[in-house]
C-alpha cells in the first residue's frame, strides 16, 4: 500500500514538478530545458494580456469568495435548524451542487442567464430611453454570480462541519441569561466558526481563480487567466504558460495550506 500510494502521488505531481522546472528555462522551447534563467517572469508579468487576464480573475474570484462566504455562512447556521425531511432535502441540493459536473453548471447558468437578461433588456431599453439603452449581458457580474453559487456549496458544507460540533451549550446558557439571538450569535457562534469561514473563503477563492469550464460559458468578452491560457495554448506552450501554471499552483497551494492550518489550529 505504500509503495501504491507513492505511485499514485509521484503521478500526480512530477507533472507538476516539471512545469515548475521548465518556467525557469532560459530556452524559447518549453520541452527543451536550455539553462535556468528568470527572464521569462519577467516577460510574462511584463505582458498586459497577462496581468488584464490576472485582474479580471482576482476580481472575480474576491468578490464571489466574499458573496459565497456571506450567503453560505447564513445558510449554513439556519440549516441547524432544519430537521426532519425537508434537512435531507437542502443536504442533497447542497451536495448534488458540487457533484454535477462544471460543464453542465456552466451549460445551465448560461441558459438562464440568457433567458433573464432577455426577459430583463426590453424593459430596461424603454426605461434608459432608445438613445442610450441599457442592456445587461455576459461578463464580469455573470462570473461573480456564477461562481458564487457555485463556491457557496462548499463554504455551506465546511462551516455546517464547524457547526456540528461547537458546543451547544454556550447557545443554551446565552438564552437562559436573557441574550437575543443576534447576540449570541455574534459573540458565541461566530467567534467559534470563524476559523471555518475563512477556510471556506479562501477555498472559494482558490476554485473561483482556477476555473475554466464554467467562466468559459458566461464569461462573454472578459478573459479570466484560465481562459487566456487555453487560447495561448492553442498557439503552442511557451515557457510563458510554464510561469502562469507555476504562480497559480503555488497561490492556490498558499490558499489550501492556510485554510488547513487554520481549520486544525483551531481543532486543536
Amino acid at each position: 500500500m505504500r509503495l501504491y500510494a507513492l505511485a499514485v502521488y509521484l503521478f500526480l505531481y512530477i507533472p507538476i514538478g516539471v512545469i515548475a522546472l521548465f518556467s525557469f528555462n532560459a530556452g524559447r522551447h518549453a520541452a527543451q530545458f536550455s539553462g535556468f534563467s528568470l527572464q521569462w517572469y519577467g516577460k510574462t508579468l511584463a505582458n498586459p494580456f497577462v496581468v488584464g487576464a490576472f485582474k479580471t480573475s482576482f476580481t472575480v474570484a474576491i468578490s464571489s469568495a466574499l458573496l459565497a462566504t456571506l450567503f453560505g455562512t447564513l445558510a449554513a447556521v439556519a440549516l441547524q435548524g432544519v430537521r426532519g425531511r425537508l434537512r435531507l432535502l437542502y443536504d442533497a441540493l447542497v451536495y448534488v451542487a458540487l457533484m454535477v459536473p462544471g460543464i453542465v453548471i456552466g451549460i445551465a447558468t448560461l441558459i438562464a442567464l440568457v433567458t433573464v437578461f432577455d426577459t430583463l433588456n426590453p424593459f430596461l431599453a424603454t426605461l434608459t430611453g432608445p438613445d442610450n439603452p441599457f442592456q445587461l449581458g455576459l461578463g464580469k457580474g455573470s462570473l461573480i454570480a456564477a461562481h458564487g453559487l457555485f463556491t457557496m456549496a462548499l463554504v455551506i458544507i465546511i462551516v455546517r462541519a464547524r457547526l456540528q460540533g461547537m458546543d451547544r451549550s454556550l447557545l443554551e446558557a446565552s438564552a437562559d441569561l436573557g441574550a437575543p439571538p443576534m447576540r449570541s450569535f455574534l459573540q458565541i457562534t461566530l467567534p467559534q466558526i470563524a476559523p471555518a469561514v475563512m477556510a471556506g473563503f479562501l477555498l472559494a477563492f482558490t476554485f473561483s481563480f482556477d476555473d475554466f469550464i464554467i467562466a468559459f460559458f458566461v464569461a462573454g468578452s472578459e478573459t479570466t487567466l484560465p481562459i487566456y491560457v487555453f487560447s495561448s495554448i492553442r498557439r503552442g506552450v511557451t515557457p510563458e504558460i510554464n510561469v502562469i501554471g507555476t504562480l497559480v499552483m503555488a497561490a492556490s497551494l498558499i490558499s489550501l495550506i492556510t485554510a488547513q492550518v487554520i481549520m486544525r489550529r483551531r481543532s486543536h
